[in-house]
């Protein structure tokens, strides 16, 4: 299993519409092959910041499977416009359960 991680910074007056288009998009990335769960967490401290974690079976299941959908562009559409800066995304595999 990997883990998807990535810290979003969302524009300010957006994060209302982003959380509610978030929740439009969970749609498209939970029909990809290979895709487990996710979640979406903000910060207490700093609340433009949200913590977005995805499970998938591969690195496969996301790279290309995922980021070479036609349900992708859905969620960049959706999604891409709120961040500010564009987040980087970094996977993770387990050491220790």
């Amino acid at each position: 299993m990997i883990t998807e991680a990535a810290i979003l910074y969302v524009k300010k007056e957006l994060q209302a519409n982003f959380e509610k288009d978030f929740k439009t998009a969970g749609a498209y990335i939970s029909s990809i092959a290979g895709y487990r769960k996710h979640s979406l967490s903000k910060c207490i401290e700093q609340p433009d910041k949200y913590l977005l974690l995805v499970e998938w079976e591969t690195l496969e299941d996301h790279t290309i499977g995922f980021r070479e959908s036609a349900e992708y562009l859905e969620w960049k559409k959706l999604l891409h416009h709120y961040y500010d800066p564009f987040p980087i995304v970094e996977h993770f595999e387990g050491v220790i359960d």
